[in-house]
């Protein structure tokens, strides 16, 4: 007997997707190509066949200013990866993922109407808190590890040029998260030496307290690099490890931006690194010797200095190659669009369009209070709002109330801004009661929205478009 493919092409031809990737540090790009097709199994659109056919150097973001983008810096680099791509198809989609200072620049909207005139409606993300930061890093590349081993805790430590941001979780879903000012850039040099260039007034706190005097233009001694590797090796480990924060020295303090709240039970997780130093901590481990200081910075020496350390390196797991040099906006490319159910919470027809917004985890009957208010603090640092997927099983009036009533209770004690969009995804036919009860019936202010019949999938943001014939479309985009 004959088996029918799972897939039917519905565009036989090869469409073009791009993705851009702006950090506090670094800049890049991602092209490739895919086809879009309707799936047998679900019956529903989706993109398959993704394939990577270009990525681009990074290059350091251009600013002008702590909190100005070179605008036109970027757009000669965006043109140039254009170019670059050979695009031999018309763009189809894709999608941009600003952090940090990126993010928190006082010009970051004319970069998104830039892009958006590059990529048109595809999603473009800003994550301008640390706490975002460390959840996006996580799901984009650890993620996937967690899922293949449900029963282990996973920590990745995402060091950048200014800040780590760390996340525990396991089977893909997170649990804690903070942010430590620790990364390769606080002390900058002559490219290839160890010449002063520039120090962050964190590295002169960091080494005041080691009593080191550095000045720009002179040497900095291997002993300094050192006892500042040193520093920051120490703070990273007393963090993860729960080490109570009074104990720190005054500069410790100083370096924690968002403080980790997760078990004593995560010093014993498998380990991941990504962000600039995980790509060059996997280029040691691959044999690749990158010389001495070659961005201008001590992003080598932080790599070699954490691989040396039996404490990481004992528990380490190597992130996938493509994962370990950035939260990859390769999967931002990839969306698939569902159809909601007919039974849909929307008060107010204004509330949808719903664009960009980041999924923040899955949450069932058992969600204890303090995990729903770790997630709505994830919402009330991001501008976009979020989303959760709410998995009942089943439409029971009493399981629907019982989330519900735990909604309500925890919207009350978060007091987020009436305005702040939250949507949720639920997996049975229960939507519109169950916006009711998390609203309670209205008596509680938030600018929510119920979409049912919607099962959870393997992705990063939503975007829910405006209701047609009482359903409305729900498109998901993933980062890999």
């Amino acid at each position: 007997m004959q088996h029918r493919p799972a897939r039917i092409s519905i565009v036989p031809e090869l469409l073009t997707l791009a993705g851009f990737d702006f950090g506090t540090t670094t800049s890049s790009a991602v092209f490739a190509t895919a086809r879009v097709t309707k799936s047998r199994v679900s019956g529903r659109m989706e993109l398959t066949d993704v394939i990577e056919r270009y990525r681009s150097p990074m290059i350091f973001t251009p600013m002008k200013g702590e909190r100005l983008l070179d605008l036109a810096a970027l757009q000669a680099a965006v043109l140039g990866w254009l170019s670059a791509a050979a695009l031999t198809a018309p763009l189809f989609g894709g999608g941009a993922l600003l952090t940090g200072l990126a993010a928190q620049s006082k010009n970051a909207s004319e970069l998104i109407t830039l892009l958006r005139g590059v990529i048109g409606e595809g999603v473009v993300a800003t994550a301008d808190d640390p706490r975002l930061e460390s959840w996006l890093a996580f799901m984009g590349g650890t993620a996937a590890l967690s899922r293949a081993a449900p029963q282990e805790s996973f920590l990745n430590l995402d060091i950048g040029g200014g800040t780590t941001n760390l996340a525990l979780g396991s089977n893909g879903e997170i649990t804690a998260t903070g942010c430590v000012l620790v990364g390769a850039r606080h002390v900058r040099v002559v490219p290839g030496s160890y010449v002063i260039a520039g120090l962050s007034s964190y590295a002169q706190a960091a080494f005041a307290e080691l009593g080191i005097r550095p000045r720009i233009g002179e040497v900095l001694e291997r002993s300094d690099v050192d006892a500042l590797l040193g520093f920051y090796e120490d703070l990273l480990f007393r963090v993860v490890s729960g080490a109570p924060a009074a104990g720190r020295s005054q500069a410790a303090q100083l370096h924690v931006q968002a403080e980790y709240r997760g078990p004593y039970s995560s010093a014993n997780a498998v380990v991941t690194f990504s962000g600039g130093v995980g790509a060059l901590m996997s280029d040691l481990l691959a044999g690749k010797d990158p010389g001495i200081t070659p961005f201008g910075d001590l992003g080598v020496d932080l790599a070699r200095s954490l691989l040396a350390k039996p404490r990481w390196s004992n528990r380490m797991q190597p992130l996938p190659s493509q994962h370990a040099g950035r939260v990859t906006s390769m999967g931002m490319m990839r969306h698939a669009t569902m159809v909601s159910g007919a039974s849909i919470y929307l008060p107010r027809a204004e509330l949808l369009p719903m664009r960009d917004l980041p999924l923040l985890g899955v949450v069932n009957s058992e969600t204890t209070e303090r995990h729903w208010l770790e997630l709505l603090s994830l919402i009330e640092t991001s501008r976009n709002g979020g989303c959760f997927f709410v998995v009942l099983g089943t439409a029971n009036p009493a399981v629907v109330r019982k989330v519900g009533d735990a909604i309500a209770k925890a919207l009350r004690q978060a007091a987020l801004p009436a305005d702040r969009p939250i949507a949720l995804l639920v997996d049975v036919n229960a939507g519109k009661a169950l916006g009711h009860y998390a609203t309670a019936w209205g008596a509680v202010p938030a600018a929510l929205v119920v979409i049912d019949e919607i099962e959870p999938r393997a992705a990063q943001f939503v975007r829910i478009g405006a209701p047609a014939q009482q359903v409305v479309p729900v498109s998901f985009f993933g980062m890999g």
